[in-house]
């Protein structure tokens, strides 16, 4: 079974909230001084759902493909050290300031280019922008099936069986392959690679297409091509007020807490 699992460095979301700041001018977040960006904390679940239908069908081969900056080999080697064949870093200057749906086409081209495969995996959503959008940009330009937001996946007579988080419980769909599935954290723990898997993970080559390597043109890219608009980028003001009420007792303080709820008209 081939597989196609893509993952994204993001800024570390254990950074403190005082380290981030936000240029507003150029609207873009200043990553934080001596904080080393992380794989996206869905992905590493993607991989490991690949992984176990890998084994599971008793062959085939796991390509892992980032879109980012050079650093952004640091999440392909992760999933190499987690027991993943290949990985492709698409890696160009018209890839600076693209939105989710430039990079759903960048995306569905290199998937394009890599050629055969029977599934596509990514985490959830991205936990910088945390919009959940590329999966299904990927599937619409590819002309295949989308299911979003799985805590299980298993093929089936030549199908994926997917169990879907919802809101109130858990869904199970069936989708023909090839197709596209976003996984989420209620798939369980990845595996964590061992010390010889990191070492054999940092001497495997990765790939590096650029923008013409996958047939994109300028017009394609770039942040004044952006398809979604940023009007703003901003640290939103939080502001609270708090009011102490004083009674003699509880049960004075209840109903004047009552009073001020009804009075806002709150209740």
């Amino acid at each position: 079974m081939n597989i196609i699992v893509c993952v994204k460095q993001i800024p570390d979301p254990e950074t403190p909230a005082s380290s981030f700041r936000v240029d507003e001018a150029a609207k873009k977040v200043v990553p934080a001084q001596g904080i080393p960006p992380v794989v996206n904390p869905y992905d590493p679940q993607a991989t490991e759902a690949a992984l176990r239908l890998k084994e599971a069908a008793g062959g085939g081969k796991v390509t892992v493909i980032s879109l980012g900056p050079e650093s952004a080999r640091d999440a392909i080697k992760h999933a190499l050290a987690m027991g993943a064949d290949e990985g492709i870093l698409l890696n160009d200057p018209g890839f600076e300031g693209i939105d989710n749906f430039q990079t759903a086409v960048a995306l569905a081209k290199a998937i394009e280019k890599v050629g055969q495969y029977d599934l596509i995996l990514m985490g959830r959503a991205a936990a910088d922008w945390d919009m959940g959008v590329v999966p299904m940009g990927v599937a619409t330009l590819l002309g295949i099936p989308c299911v979003s937001i799985a805590k299980a996946i298993e093929r089936v007579d030549g199908k994926v069986r997917v169990t879907r988080v919802l809101d109130d419980g858990f869904q199970t769909v069936e989708a023909p392959l090839p197709a596209v599935v976003s996984v989420s954290n209620e798939f369980g723990e990845p595996r964590y690679p061992q010390l010889r898997q990191i070492m054999l993970a940092a001497k495997k080559t990765v790939q590096v297409w650029n923008a013409a390597d996958l047939g994109l043109s300028a017009d394609q890219l770039g942040e004044a091509n952006r398809w979604l608009k940023l009007e703003a980028l901003y640290v939103p003001k939080v502001e609270s007020k708090v009011e102490i009420i004083e009674a003699d007792s509880p049960e004075e303080k209840a109903r004047i807490l009552a009073q001020k709820l009804r009075a806002d008209k709150l209740i």
